[in-house]
């Protein structure tokens, strides 16, 4: 378990997709729901992984591009969202859109099953030993991602969320193109 720990903390802390999308949504007062939408995300493909059905996604090749494919397409939405309302004073997130961004952003991500896939096994092959494995990993990265949005909550200086927004959308953007052009 020590050497799972490390590794899944040295995967969580490096700066992703979730990482900026969480950040982005903190400075719009929805970082919290954000994180707990990446964790749920983790938690389904934890699921989809212990159960088999990740490796069956991740080897039929037309459904992972496609899914690689609306993975691009919904970063760089995001992205270009973050853009145009750049310092918008007054967030326009209806009703529980935080949580599913986050959780969209993570399911679309064709990394994911990819990313158990490699790891999960390597600590575990029955259906209980991957699945408590998962739900660690899970609930690390949710620990990690409200420690972000409670950090970035200080950022809340107009000036400061205009930066943020900027640099976000073009981190987003970025992970949009870089998924989008990336072969497997």
């Amino acid at each position: 378990m020590i050497a799972f720990l490390g590794v899944a903390v040295l995967v969580i802390v490096a700066p992703g997709p979730d990482f900026a999308l969480t950040l982005r949504n903190t400075v719009r007062g929805g970082g919290a729901s954000t994180a707990l939408g990446v964790a749920s995300g983790q938690l389904v493909w934890v699921l989809a992984t212990a159960a088999g059905v990740a490796a069956l996604l991740a080897a039929w090749h037309p459904a992972f591009v496609a899914l690689r494919i609306v993975g691009a397409a919904y970063l760089i939405w995001l992205g270009v969202a973050t853009l145009r309302s750049r310092g918008a004073h007054k967030p326009r997130f209806r009703r529980g859109s935080p949580y599913r961004q986050g959780l969209l952003s993570n399911l679309a991500n064709p990394k994911m099953p990819v990313f158990f896939l490699s790891l999960l096994p390597q600590f575990g092959a029955s259906f209980l030993a991957l699945t408590l494995h998962g739900l660690v990993f899970a609930g690390l990265t949710l620990g990690w991602l409200l420690l972000v949005a409670r950090g970035a909550s200080l950022l809340l200086v107009p000036r400061v969320r205009r930066i943020v927004d900027v640099v976000t959308g073009v981190v987003l953007i970025a992970f949009g193109a870089q998924l989008a052009t990336e072969r497997r």
